[in-house]
């Protein structure tokens, strides 16, 4: 796993970048700006980024959004220390796989990020009531847009029940007797036909509309 390590704390950089080196993670680069950031996705093509939120003069939230228009596809995790509603909602609607706290413990890192590189959907558990409240219906400002879910198929509907519990696309093709790569075909043709940036925020959108709802723990 190459990770890519964006925060504009020197002291942030270099415990995470040890952090991930002393259990076996490659920290292909580290970034102390957004700007910076950017040019070391380009030019080092890594596996997963982390990405602080609260930068001086590029934030997080509008790195991310550069990061996706410049095609890069990498699973992008929020690492921060806000616990803000609306820029846990802005991620999530921005592309980002995850969002997680700074003050998690040291050992819950690395195994997130290889959730975050099977597809799943990694929130901290302190946010999960704010993400339950966000993807029922919140305050205007974090709604998400209408989804055409009328649109998909049976067996994209099927799928995306799944992507609504969070669940891999092995776990997904082993759950429907599938193959992982025909999973990966349904999931781009749903992220397509709903609009949607990531396989998070279409999970988002689907529990908006009640899909997988029953089923979550």
């Amino acid at each position: 796993m190459r990770v890519l390590l964006i925060d504009d704390h020197a002291l942030v950089l270099k415990g995470l970048q040890e952090l991930l080196e002393s259990r076996g993670v490659e920290v292909v680069a580290a970034a102390n700006s957004g700007r910076e950031g950017i040019e070391c996705a380009t030019t080092n093509h890594p596996d997963i980024i982390l990405l602080d939120v609260m930068m001086p003069e590029m934030d997080g939230l509008e790195t991310l959004r550069q990061l996706r228009r410049d095609g890069v596809t990498a699973p992008i995790l929020m690492l921060t220390m806000s616990h803000e509603e609306s820029h846990l909602a802005e991620a999530l609607r921005e592309g980002a796989q995850g969002y997680l706290l700074k003050d998690m413990e040291p050992d819950e890192l690395v195994p997130a990020l290889h959730d975050a590189m099977e597809g799943k959907n990694v929130v901290a558990k302190e946010l999960l009531g704010a993400l339950t409240r966000i993807v029922q219906g919140g305050p205007a400002e974090q709604e998400l847009p209408a989804t055409p879910i009328s649109d998909l198929t049976p067996r994209e509907l099927e799928i995306l029940e799944h992507l609504a519990r969070g669940q891999s696309n092995k776990g997904i093709g082993r759950a429907l007797g599938i193959s992982e790569g025909t999973v990966k075909l349904h999931v781009k043709s749903i992220l397509r036909k709903l609009n949607a940036t990531s396989r998070v925020e279409a999970a988002v959108m689907a529990v908006q509309q009640g899909i997988g709802r029953k089923d979550a723990s």
